[in-house]
């Protein structure tokens, strides 16, 4: 059967909980990506986290068995210096308020990186940091205050890793905006400069974008009309793709990222049933019931698929169905 992968040109992926999870690939993501480029699927790495440069994102793949090079990598840094340059002048001052890797970026770009409202910046640009100052949100807020424009290179206010989920650039972000009164211009998911870059940098005619947020990945590529594949690897799960409204959810499902090499997840509608694969959902005046027993993983996938079609065309309670899929988070 056809692999949902050869529908497509190019493959993107979010990195934290698609690709990896902190320090640790996800479990056979390695070797499901080397088999997609032996099929002649381009392959891009997406990343809204700008601590690090796209060569020590590389790198990191590398480590982890997974065949990349810088070229392989966009980050939300690059997409937010196409918007200073079209919006500020060369060499303008610009507060840093990120990691060394944040700073490196602007700098090569051209600009003139400074340290401190008493630098009179020109535009404050706000990166990740997993140690932040807060010195530094508060020079970033007073910046802001006293006219500087504001730039963040993406909006996530949680992250995933290892160890649990914790608190991404967007709860950074709301520190300084509890001080001023305007948002800053965003460049990573879901907005649109972060994927406009990776489709012109890679050159992407007809691309698919994996993701493991409903919020970011999945309304991102809905923003730029790109279809999109939801795992269950990273920050969000059922309950999340239950509750979402149309421009949060995803074309497709699948457990993690190694679906691309499988058949596209189907599901069709027989009368009041709901049917993907062997999995039947059956329409109630309570909600929706499954009226089969899905054992494996697959099976459960099968059977969600076909919940949330239920549950996105008429409403219906699906909460049974959920709590019965326990090997899906």
């Amino acid at each position: 059967m056809r692999a949902l992968a050869a529908d497509y040109d190019a493959a993107l992926f979010d990195l934290d909980g698609v690709i990896y999870l902190g320090p640790y690939a996800v479990d056979g993501v390695a070797v499901a990506l080397e088999e997609l480029r032996s099929r002649g699927t381009h392959l891009g790495f997406v990343t809204n986290n700008a601590a690090r440069t796209p060569a020590a994102v590389a790198e990191h793949l590398t480590e982890l068995g997974i065949r990349a090079d810088a070229d392989d990598v966009v980050n939300s840094t690059q997409a937010t210096l196409r918007m200073l340059g079209a919006d500020l002048p060369a060499g303008a001052r610009i507060l840093a308020v990120g990691t060394d890797a944040l700073v490196q970026q602007l700098s090569e770009a051209g600009f003139t990186v400074v340290a401190s409202l008493d630098d009179a910046p020109d535009a404050v640009v706000q990166g990740y940091h997993p140690t932040i100052a807060w010195q530094r949100l508060e020079e970033a807020a007073l910046a802001v205050q006293r006219g500087a424009a504001w730039y963040a290179t993406n909006p996530d206010l949680t992250r995933p890793s290892d160890r649990g989920i914790v608190p991404g650039l967007g709860s950074q972000i709301a520190v300084v905006r509890a001080c001023v009164d305007v948002d800053p211009r965003i460049a990573g998911k879901p907005y649109r400069p972060l994927l406009d870059e990776t489709v012109l940098r890679l050159s992407a005619s007809h691309p698919i974008f994996v993701g493991d947020r409903t919020d970011t990945d999945i309304l991102g590529a809905n923003n730029v009309g790109m279809d999109s594949l939801f795992v269950f690897t990273g920050a969000h799960g059922k309950a999340d793709l239950a509750e979402a409204a149309p421009e949060y959810r995803p074309t497709y499902i699948g457990y993690d990222a190694s679906a691309l090499l499988e058949p596209a997840r189907e599901a069709h509608v027989n009368g009041s049933r709901f049917v993907c694969g062997y999995q039947e959902i059956d329409l109630t005046d309570a909600g929706g019931f499954l009226s089969t027993r899905p054992v494996t993983r697959d099976e459960q996938l099968d059977a969600l698929w076909a919940a949330l079609q239920a549950r996105w065309r008429y409403g219906v309670d699906i909460s049974g169905v959920l709590n019965s899929l326990d090997t899906l988070r």
